[in-house]
């Protein structure tokens, strides 16, 4: 993956954000995404944009600058912002994309915790790319979000109009075409399906009158994960598409789980104090791909 690093400067956005501008692996496609580095600890939020909006959605949408910005702020975050295709839908492009980017985070900027908090088509690609990459998620929050692709794009044929016809538009060209056509491609990306793979903390919510991503698709959900003792569900009577934004509780929980990680991440690098030299000199000579790790 081929990138630059430069500064962005922008009047809503905080001191020391930098675009990174990169060419992707898959097609050649060019494409971008935001960083900033944590004001403490090795800690990252990874905010993914909703559709419509682009990778620079966190600073310059008003309701999530003061509300989520500030807060990932004063949790001394890392926040990645990628554009990650504009409205993909997180597709299987989009899902190695992000992989390498998150890659690229350990690699330039020490990165070593990722935790995933958004709403929307975001909150979709936040449980899209967890069954993808586990590994990589140490606690999720999912708004509104899509959870199965196939059953949505049915839902947004059967009930046409306005932005609706938008999504359905943008997820028949990030897939390929209409589930019947490209099943696999649906398929591999059903969160429902693969819900066994979501074990971090999930906190997941939506409203009972969201007429853009229906209720169910959350509740569907739920119920593969009923017994799972790591998931947090909150549905909100009516409301709308944006009720979970700012009253669901998430960012409670939000503070809650990234206090606890680090903590827990406290104690695994308390014990890894005592470092074999060999692999220490190891380490040394190749700190441009491997910051803050330490190897026992």
């Amino acid at each position: 993956m081929k990138m630059k690093i430069e500064i962005w400067n922008h009047p809503s956005a905080p001191p020391y954000v930098e675009k990174v501008a990169y060419t992707s692996d898959q097609d050649n496609k060019d494409d971008w995404a935001l960083v900033r580095r944590p004001d403490r600890g090795d800690t990252w939020v990874v905010h993914l944009h909703g559709h419509g909006s682009t990778g620079d959605q966190i600073y310059t949408r008003v309701d999530l600058r003061e509300l989520w910005l500030s807060h990932y702020l004063q949790l001394g975050l890392g926040i990645l912002s990628p554009n990650l295709r504009g409205n993909a839908w997180m597709c299987p492009e989009a899902v190695a994309d992000l992989h390498r980017l998150l890659r690229m985070i350990r690699r330039e900027y020490g990165a070593r915790t990722f935790c995933f908090a958004s709403g929307s088509m975001g909150g979709a690609g936040n449980l899209i790319y967890a069954i993808n990459h586990p590994q990589d998620v140490a606690l999720m929050v999912a708004l509104c979000p899509v959870t199965d692709m196939a059953s949505f794009h049915e839902w947004c044929c059967i009930h046409p109009g306005g932005v609706r016809n938008e999504i359905r538009g943008a997820i028949e060209s990030a897939y390929g075409g209409f589930p019947d056509q490209v099943p696999k491609r649906y398929a591999e990306n059903s969160v429902v399906r693969h819900a066994h793979k979501l074990t971090m903390p999930l906190f997941l919510s939506h409203a009972t009158g969201d007429d853009i991503i229906p209720v169910e698709q959350s509740r569907n959900l739920q119920q593969r994960l009923s017994h799972a003792s790591n998931v947090t569900y909150v549905e909100i009577e009516g409301g709308n598409h944006d009720s979970p934004l700012h009253g669901s509780g998430m960012l409670k929980w939000l503070d809650q789980n990234v206090q606890r990680q680090n903590r827990e991440l406290k104690q695994i690098v308390n014990s890894e104090r005592i470092v074999d030299p060999n692999r220490a000199e190891s380490a040394s000579n190749d700190q441009g791909s491997r910051n803050n790790v330490l190897y026992v």
